[in-house]
Formats: structure tokens, C-alpha cells, sequence
């Protein structure tokens, strides 16, 4: 009787969550390999951020973390969606692997203040700022980790030219991610 309750409650994802976590997933691996090498660091400027930022924005806490950790997944296992076309367990053990288990505490992170004040743009990008922070904070560890750098090195190399672009690419994707969300609730769609 008991297995039956279970059974009748319904699937833990409807076929809308599914479908809007796969496209979202893959807006994440269309911009995650674009990226540009620069001389000072070995940390590129990447694509990926923007994208993350614009699925958490759409998604919110749960779906936009499985939608994070699904790029990470199909990255490890060997899909060419990390930066410059990156793949594998490799890419993740590498330089810039902290930045990109990062974005899984970016996630839920973010995701908690969009889900806990859903009309509060202002404390949405707070939760931006502070999850990015922990982001930075993963990837400077690791960076300095891997390299042998001190710590204000690979603060240098990993995150202070960094800063504005991604200031730019927070601004953009809310700009589009926010308006979306809306449009997809009213068309019953999240």
C-alpha cells in the first residue's frame, strides 16, 4: 500500500521541466567552449558565465542547478563544451577546473535568492554577486592549487580582468533571462 502512495504522487519532473532543462542545458554548451585566450592568464574569457547566469535567471534554484551540473556531467564525460572546446575529466583536474565546479555552488546559490524573493531583481543580483564570489573564490583555489601561484597571483590571473566582462554578461543575460521567465509563465511553459 505503501509503494502505491509513492507511485500516485507523480513524476519528481513534468515533461515541460525536462524539455526547458534540456534547452537551457544546451544554451550552456553552445556558450561554453566560445572563448579567447589572453597572455596573462590561463584562465580564457569565456562565454560560460553568461550563459549560466542567463539559465539560473530562467530557471531558478532547481532546474537551473540540474541544468548547471548536467554541463559539468556532459563536459566530464567527454562532450567538448568547456571552454576552447574542452572536454573531460582532464579539463575539470586543470587550471581552470575550480571555476567550473564553481558554477555549481553559482547555482544554487543564485537560485536560492530567485527562488526565496521571486519578484526582488535587486536581491536576485545580490544572490549573483554572492554566488559569482564563491565562483571566483573556487577557481582562485584551485588555480593557485594547480599553478603553485600565490594568492594574490591567481587572483591576478583569475579574477581581477575578469570582473567587468562579467559585470557586462550579468547585465545581459538578466536583461533577456528575466523577460523570458515571465513570457514562459504566462505561456505555461515553467
Amino acid at each position: 500500500m505503501e509503494n502505491n502512495a509513492k507511485a500516485s504522487s507523480g513524476p519528481i519532473f513534468t515533461v515541460k521541466e525536462i524539455a526547458i532543462t534540456a534547452v537551457m542545458t544546451a544554451i550552456i554548451c553552445i556558450l561554453g567552449p566560445w572563448a579567447l585566450n589572453i597572455p596573462v592568464s590561463p584562465v580564457p574569457i569565456s562565454l560560460c558565465s553568461m550563459g549560466v547566469y542567463f539559465v539560473l535567471s530562467v530557471l531558478g534554484l532547481k532546474l537551473g542547478t540540474i541544468s548547471v551540473a548536467l554541463y559539468v556531467l556532459l563536459g566530464a564525460v567527454g562532450l567538448p563544451v568547456f571552454s576552447n572546446f574542452g572536454a573531460g575529466i582532464g579539463k575539470l583536474l586543470g587550471p581552470t577546473g575550480g571555476y567550473i565546479i564553481g558554477y555549481l555552488f553559482l547555482a544554487l546559490i543564485c537560485g536560492f535568492f530567485i527562488q526565496k524573493f521571486p519578484e526582488k531583481l535587486l536581491l536576485h543580483v545580490v544572490g549573483f554577486v554572492l554566488g559569482t564570489l564563491v565562483l571566483y573564490a573556487f577557481g582562485t583555489a584551485w588555480l593557485k592549487f594547480q599553478t603553485k601561484m600565490t594568492f594574490p597571483a591567481a587572483l591576478m590571473a583569475g579574477v581581477i580582468p575578469y570582473i567587468p566582462g562579467d559585470i557586462v554578461k550579468l547585465i545581459i543575460a538578466m536583461a533577456i533571462g528575466t523577460p523570458l521567465k515571465k513570457r514562459l509563465k504566462q505561456a505555461n511553459l515553467l
